[in-house]
């Protein structure tokens, strides 16, 4: 049976969800055409690169193999628990983290790029710092509208408040994938940004796992092979895209 006829057929025995579902849908496609608009979900790379994405998706899947051999061969039972926790804290950390280091590598990058190029990178910065601050805007909002929420005693201003904590919710739901691959689209201010955020990121990621989790599971020397290698490797995948960037499209890191 086609799914109109089974809408049409539901509807009469569901009908209290009708409201609910248009006002949410109204409500998340608010969102997300502002989410995208601000950080577009293809804007991660000026310069796609099938080579580029061939190799991180190789790199990608050999780290997973090494990471499920290592817990196999030298793991407890509850250090399968730990990583998954540690992809988990990751999910959580990526955002803040990312919005930290960003700042920093950018400045790098604006030092090292030629006098001329700079006004028209700042203008990209000030472009990108306002959809940051969108962001994080509606990150501090959130907790905010809770604490209000759980001080109201009138149920009608609690139901006002709701209105925007659902669109903020959605917001974040349709912008944090798009803003973190794009680096908070640090691609925009120079288009080796989100390679060279990647390979910071990773260490960062790397210390701490170290300082939650401890060491990796085996021998020292596997051990001490299995902390290096995993960061090691993305940061010469993101040096190769960097350097290919250099060589195929021109693009100049420093001046």
């Amino acid at each position: 049976m086609h799914g109109c006829v089974w809408l049409f057929l539901l509807v009469p025995c569901t009908w209290f969800l009708v409201p609910f579902l248009m006002v949410a849908y109204v409500f998340a496609r608010s969102a997300r055409v502002r989410a995208h608009r601000l950080f577009p979900p293809r804007a991660h790379r000026l310069h796609h690169d099938p080579q580029v994405t061939r190799l991180q998706k190789a790199r990608a899947l050999s780290a997973a193999a090494m990471t499920l051999v290592l817990l196999i061969a030298y793991g407890k039972p509850e250090d399968f628990g730990e990583v998954e926790e540690q992809y988990l804290m990751r999910l959580v950390v990526t955002p803040p983290l990312l919005l930290l280091s960003a700042p920093v590598v950018i400045a790098v990058v604006y030092h090292w790029a030629p006098p001329h190029a700079r006004p028209c990178m700042w203008q990209r910065v000030r472009a990108a710092g306002k959809a940051a601050l969108w962001y994080v805007g509606a990150v501090t909002a959130i907790p905010l509208i809770l604490g209000v929420f759980a001080l109201l005693d009138q149920e009608w201003l609690a139901v006002t408040l709701m209105v925007p904590l659902y669109w903020l919710l959605f917001f974040l739901a349709f912008a944090t994938g798009p803003a973190v691959r794009s680096g908070f689209n640090s691609a925009e201010v120079h288009a080796a940004l989100p390679a060279l955020l990647t390979g910071v990121l990773v260490w960062e990621f790397a210390i701490i796992s170290l300082a939650a989790g401890g060491a990796p599971p085996g021998p020292p020397l596997v051990s001490v092979l299995a902390f290096v290698g995993g960061p090691a490797s993305v940061c010469a995948v993101a040096w190769w895209e960097v350097h290919r960037l250099q060589t195929r499209h021109g693009v100049r890191l420093r001046g």
